[in-house]
């Protein structure tokens, strides 16, 4: 058997579910500041997913108070409380990074259920 999959296969996380490109995610973090921990949650679009075994990653960007804000997640990491799918929108590319040049309601993606 190979060794490097025996040792990821310990490591690895089956609870979340597939994270795809052009999904809205709420993704709920653990954050250590000192002796406090606390959860943040962080809600945006998908624009790419990147990766495979424990390298997975996945990168969330908002909008927020006027700032794109772009964070990538790793998707075995133990920080990583749960992920929330809200909704799939309608891509047709892997990397949507199209959307960092919109604004808006341009930056919207059509949901799936509405094609």
């Amino acid at each position: 058997m190979d060794m490097i999959k025996y040792v990821e296969g310990q490591h690895a996380r089956y609870d979340l579910p597939s994270v795809r490109t052009g999904q809205t995610v709420r993704v709920h973090n653990r954050i250590i500041e000192g002796s406090k921990e606390r959860v943040q949650v962080f809600e945006g679009t998908v624009l790419r997913v990147a990766g495979e075994g424990l390298k997975k990653t996945f990168t969330v960007r908002k909008i927020s108070h006027g700032v794109g804000v772009e964070r990538i997640f790793p998707v075995h990491s133990p920080r990583l409380l749960k992920v929330d799918v809200m909704h799939q929108g309608y891509v047709r590319q892997s990397r949507i990074y199209f959307l960092r040049d919109r604004i808006g309601k341009k930056a919207k993606l059509r949901r799936v259920d509405q094609v």
